[in-house]
């Protein structure tokens, strides 16, 4: 017998016993991240820590956590090393002028009224034609701040309305693999999936944006704006060739993103392009050019001598391999409390007790949305989440009448969309890092991504009094 069967044969905590480690890694959470703002790796430590205790209790072993520590980073190897590859994508792209292009063009035709809605539509179609909403925010994410900054308008809601933009795609996109998994996790068709969730991705895109056009109503455009980015396009001027075929790397990632191409691949061929680019248009040495990748692009990599602000110079210094480090840290470190949590059973035990207690819709796809926000926070895993939610809810909804597309759009709206809002997913590591803008600071801007859970347990509790409307039921044999 293995010691995974051993494990699972072992005596269950209670419900009030389980209760505890919930509790004290909430309060790490909370008070640790949240209020005193110690780095987020340390309480991530510190809850794994908790729940191995916990575990040990009931005899489960230190090897069975590290063996479900493994598993984890196995599966999540390819994320990990798209999470390099953006590095290298956003330093290759600065040096080679893809980045500045788009900043210089941005800040010549964009209003910035109209900044907010902008950054979401423009985001959304990028995310949606590429399926991911990493590679979105990474790149056309990063020039859009970038333009925010110039213009000296709110980072947080620029931040708020790419997060919203990157995740309309990585939740509605067909080639997105959280929207291809979630709807195999439930037993879905993935067409019906994506044409079910409009009822939740219309009206939280619609409220995307009425609020991000109010919130453009209100930015002062001073004459000393607009000097910042007359200043801003004189300086990208001098300092890069610019010119549309340095566009050639954005559209390689594009194309092979529809293609359905291995995405490292692309992100490869894409920085590899960039890099010749850098070398034909703007002048840079080899040297210079492979440090980019590896520590980061800075102004002095380039051959043009002038004399720029620090604000600039600070704009411009962006990505490499090193940028990415301390996110990749985080993926240990939270994969070592993910582990810790599973091992213990704790949710498990839980969530048995709640389900019995479940009788109506409402209540029903309530409960699933909660779960998937708690467990996402706790595993930091999209395609992990989704197996464990339909593992415990999949007989209630099919008790419940309910079709399996109902399970997978609640996975969406409570694990896919919400995953990037809090400073201990993974997702959320990688997103304020590359935006450079804390995550609590962009959450109450992200509109579409609260929005789809908060319309997705609307329209379940309104369900008895809609006909039904938005939730769709399994037909009488």
């Amino acid at each position: 017998m293995s010691e995974q069967q051993t494990v699972y044969k072992k005596p269950k905590p209670s419900v009030g016993l389980a209760l505890i480690p919930v509790l004290i890694t909430i309060f790490i959470f909370v008070v640790g991240i949240g209020i005193m703002q110690y780095p987020a790796e340390l309480m991530l430590i510190f809850a794994g820590v908790v729940f191995t205790i916990f575990a040990g209790f009931y005899r489960v072993s230190w090897e069975r956590i590290l063996e479900e520590m493994g598993e984890k980073i196995k599966r999540a190897l390819p994320a990990i090393l798209i999470l390099f590859s953006i590095g290298i994508i956003i330093g290759s792209w600065m040096i080679a002028g893809t980045i500045p292009l788009m900043v210089y063009y941005g800040l010549n035709i964009i209003d910035p009224a109209y900044l907010f809605i902008l950054a979401f539509l423009v985001t959304a179609i990028v995310s949606t034609f590429t399926g991911t909403s990493w590679g979105s925010a990474g790149t056309i994410g990063v020039a859009l701040i970038s333009i925010a900054q110039t213009m000296d308008v709110s980072l947080a809601i620029t931040a708020g309305a790419v997060v919203s933009g990157a995740y309309f795609g990585d939740k509605l996109s067909p080639l997105s693999d959280t929207t291809n998994m979630s709807a195999i996790a439930a037993g879905a068709n993935l067409y019906e999936h994506i044409q079910h969730m409009l009822y939740t991705a219309v009206p939280s895109s619609i409220l995307a944006v009425i609020i991000f056009w109010i919130a453009g109503t209100s930015i002062d455009t001073s004459s000393e704006q607009l000097g910042a980015v007359t200043e801003m396009t004189a300086a990208l001027e001098s300092l890069f060739s610019l010119n549309v075929i340095l566009l050639l790397p954005a559209l390689i990632v594009l194309i092979g993103s529809i293609m359905k191409k291995p995405p490292l691949i692309v992100l490869f061929a894409s920085s590899i392009t960039a890099l010749l680019l850098a070398m034909i248009f703007q002048g840079a040495a080899l040297a210079d050019v492979f440090a980019a990748v590896v520590s980061g692009f800075t102004v002095d990599m380039l051959p043009q001598n002038i004399e720029i602000t620090e604000d600039i110079e600070s704009l411009l210094t962006r990505g490499g391999l090193y940028s990415m480090y301390n996110a990749t840290f985080f993926v240990f470190c939270a994969f070592f409390f993910a582990s810790a949590m599973e091992a213990s059973q704790v949710l498990h035990v839980l969530l048995e007790g709640i389900i019995s207690r479940l009788k109506s819709t409402g209540s029903l796809i309530f409960t699933t949305l909660l779960s998937g926000f708690v467990i996402i926070n706790g595993t930091s895993n999209a395609l992990v989440t989704y197996f464990l939610i339909k593992d415990i809810y999949g007989e209630s909804f099919k008790k419940h009448k309910l079709h399996p597309v109902n399970l997978s759009r609640s996975m969406e709206d409570s694990v896919t969309i919400t995953e990037a809002l809090l400073p201990w997913t993974v997702s959320g590591v990688f997103i304020a890092t590359t935006l450079g803008v804390g995550n609590f600071e962009f959450l109450p801007w992200a509109v579409f991504n609260w929005g789809g859970f908060v319309f997705s347990a609307l329209l379940a509790f309104l369900a008895p009094y809609t006909n039904y409307f938005g939730i769709r039921r399994l037909k009488d044999e």
